[in-house]
């Protein structure tokens, strides 16, 4: 039987909270519904902040309401602080994933606080999501940001990332993303990192987060699966970007990605033509978004078969 890939949408959140225009309400629930439909099993549909801070997520409540339709889907939001995971857990919503960063200054900018006081929220979650009723817990992810660099800091050490892995499962993660958050990886720099992060945490799953802002996102991948990661985030046609990177823009593509693992052999489920197609309604939506992508640039090669295909020849 061929690996399975699991495969998380964060362009909703991670794509459109850099962007300007508000992407109007009907055409998020739009774009949630047609990935799902195409294979993806996971979307990161919202993110629990203030309006003030990121207008795009005015309406995460409708946003995470009307996801929650949607039949075969885990939908998950991103929370900054124990108050982003009391909305969530009032919300319904399935997954949490809580954001630290493993570089200081990265973490004053992003969420306003110490990374120790960033761990000691993830704590107060914890004990708050076990305070809810069984079948109510929202499983709880702990992210690591700037995890591969820093565009305050430079390179950051594996010990300081590893030390924050061990610190937020012991504290009760379910599961961990480990992020390249301003695309300053490369796929040797990955491997020593995921290695030593999996050698210490491997008990839980270990997502990876790459951007392709330099252009190693998919080699990075490719390095992330040598170490056995299985997990992996990625934007529909490679939205997103940190503000509070400069110049972070560009999350891995995911209809790229779906091919490149598609052709290596593994099963992520998804139908990429189909995918594909979920392009034109944050075409439509946002015409002023930058869009990438080399399948949709280029098809699919001539006479592609998928892995299911070959697989059944």
């Amino acid at each position: 039987m061929r690996q399975k890939i699991i495969l998380r949408e964060v362009g909703l959140r991670d794509g459109l909270q850099i962007h300007p225009t508000f992407m109007a309400t009907d055409r998020k629930l739009a774009w949630v519904a047609a990935e799902a439909a195409a294979g993806i099993s996971e979307i990161e549909v919202t993110s629990y902040v203030p309006p003030k801070l990121i207008p795009q997520f005015a309406d995460a409540a409708e946003v995470t309401t009307g996801s929650l339709l949607i039949p075969n889907l885990l939908v998950a939001a991103l929370i900054p602080n124990l108050r982003g995971a009391q909305r969530g857990i009032e919300l319904g919503v399935q997954k949490l994933n809580f954001v630290m960063s493993v570089s200081h200054t990265h973490n004053l900018k992003n969420v306003r606080r110490e990374p120790d006081e960033s761990v000691a929220d993830f704590k107060s979650i914890v004990a708050l999501i076990k305070e809810q009723p069984v079948g109510k817990r929202p499983i709880i992810t702990g992210g690591l940001s700037t995890a591969l660099g820093c565009s305050y800091e430079g390179r950051v050490a594996v010990s300081a990332v590893v030390k924050r892995a061990v610190q937020l499962v012991q504290a009760g993660a379910d599961e961990l993303v480990v992020a390249d958050t301003v695309g300053y990886a490369d796929p040797i720099q990955v491997r020593d990192v995921f290695q030593a992060v999996l050698k210490e945490v491997g008990h839980v799953p270990v997502a990876a987060h790459f951007h392709d802002t330099r252009g190693t996102g998919l080699a990075n991948v490719s390095a992330a699966l040598d170490c056995g990661v299985t997990r992996f985030d990625a934007s529909l046609a490679g939205l997103g970007g940190c503000p509070f990177a400069p110049g972070a823009s560009g999350n891995i593509v995911m209809e790229d990605l779906c091919f490149m693992l598609d052709s290596m052999g593994y099963d992520t489920g998804v139908d990429l033509g189909q995918l594909v197609q979920v392009r034109e309604i944050i075409a439509q939506a946002l015409p002023d978004v930058a869009m990438q992508g080399a399948i949709a640039r280029a098809g699919l090669p001539h006479n592609y078969q998928t892995a299911a295909q070959r697989r059944a020849a």
